[in-house]
C-alpha cells in the first residue's frame, strides 16, 4: 500500500503523540495520588487500543502541556490495568471524569470528548 505524504506525517503525529502521552502522563497517573489535591484534575479511563481513546491522546497531550500547574490531566489503561476501571466505576471507555480542586467528581462523560469540551470544563471550574 502507497502512503502520500500527508497520511504519514498524519500518522506519525499520532504515533508520536501517544508515545508522548503515555510516558509522562502513565508515570505521573502511577505515582500521584488522583484525584490531584488542591487542582482541578480530569482523569481520562481509556485504552491504547481503543479508536476514540487514540482519537483523544493528541489532544490531552496537548492540555497537559497548556494546563500545567492550572490542572492535571491523568490517563489509565484498563486494558493494561483494570484496577482503576473498577475505583472509578467506568461502563465504557473512554470515560472522563472531572473532579475540583477538593477532589469532589463535578462531570463525567462516557465516549469521545473534544479539546472544546474539555477546555469548556476546565474554565467552568474556574481553571483559566
Amino acid at each position: 500500500m502507497k502512503m502520500n505524504g500527508s497520511k504519514f506525517m498524519a500518522g506519525l503525529f499520532v504515533l508520536l503523540a501517544l508515545l508522548l502521552f503515555a510516558l509522562p502522563v502513565a508515570l505521573f497517573a502511577a505515582t500521584a495520588e488522583v484525584p490531584v489535591k488542591g487542582i482541578v484534575t480530569m482523569v481520562d479511563l481509556g485504552a491504547k487500543t481503543c479508536i476514540p481513546c487514540k482519537m483523544m491522546a493528541p489532544i490531552l497531550v496537548k492540555l497537559e502541556k497548556e494546563y500545567a500547574g492550572k490542572a492535571a490531566v491523568v490517563f489509565f489503561d484498563v486494558r493494561e490495568d483494570p484496577a482503576p476501571g473498577k475505583r472509578f466505576g467506568i461502563r465504557a471507555i473512554p470515560t472522563q471524569i472531572f473532579f475540583d480542586k477538593a477532589g469532589k467528581e463535578v462531570y463525567r462523560h462516557e465516549g469521545f470528548l473534544g479539546e472544546e469540551e474539555i477546555i469548556y470544563r476546565f474554565k467552568d471550574m474556574g481553571v483559566k
